[in-house]
């Protein structure tokens, strides 16, 4: 099994987007945004609009926008955060995306911490998605891909040895 940065490294290069044929792999970058509540570390989680599970805004990779670029673009429509996405991502998972035409594709998903300025209000998604803080270990057992929940309980407490 490849080690998160060496999975990144062999995936970062492809950036196929969304017009995958089929056997191809898809390219998204999503934001892991985190806040410090009341003392303690939180991530921000949104639902999909299709089945209302809880994931973190990703989106297709695009030309002219660095993975970063789009992660903090993403975090901003799906989720209506601003802040600093991290220079490189901190690991990265993959899942299985049903496309409007019914296909399905394994995408790759690399990931920026991203640390949150603002919550916006209004933006753009707000009528399409929830979105919640949670904890680290809460936020881990709400999503389903496995690589996001070791992501995840990563940044536990209990995790990091404290």
């Amino acid at each position: 099994m490849l080690h998160d940065r060496q999975l990144y490294r062999g995936i970062s290069a492809n950036l196929t987007g969304k017009r995958t044929a089929s056997g191809q792999r898809g390219q998204q970058y999503g934001a892991l945004p985190v806040a410090d509540i009341d003392g303690e570390l939180r991530v921000l989680l949104v639902t999909s609009r299709e089945t209302r599970r809880w994931v973190i805004p990703k989106g297709w990779a695009e030309e002219g926008l660095t993975p970063g670029g789009l992660a903090a673009k993403e975090a901003y429509e799906e989720a209506g955060v601003v802040g600093e996405v991290t220079p490189e991502p901190i690991g990265c998972y993959s899942y299985s995306k049903r496309l409007k035409d019914g296909r399905r594709v394994t995408c790759d998903v690399g990931v920026f911490r991203m640390a949150v300025d603002h919550l916006l209000e209004e933006w753009p998604e707000r009528y399409q998605r929830e979105r919640s803080w949670f904890t680290p270990g809460q936020a881990a057992e709400k999503v389903a891909e496995v690589g996001l929940i070791e992501l995840l309980r990563a940044l536990a407490p209990s995790s990091r040895g404290s």
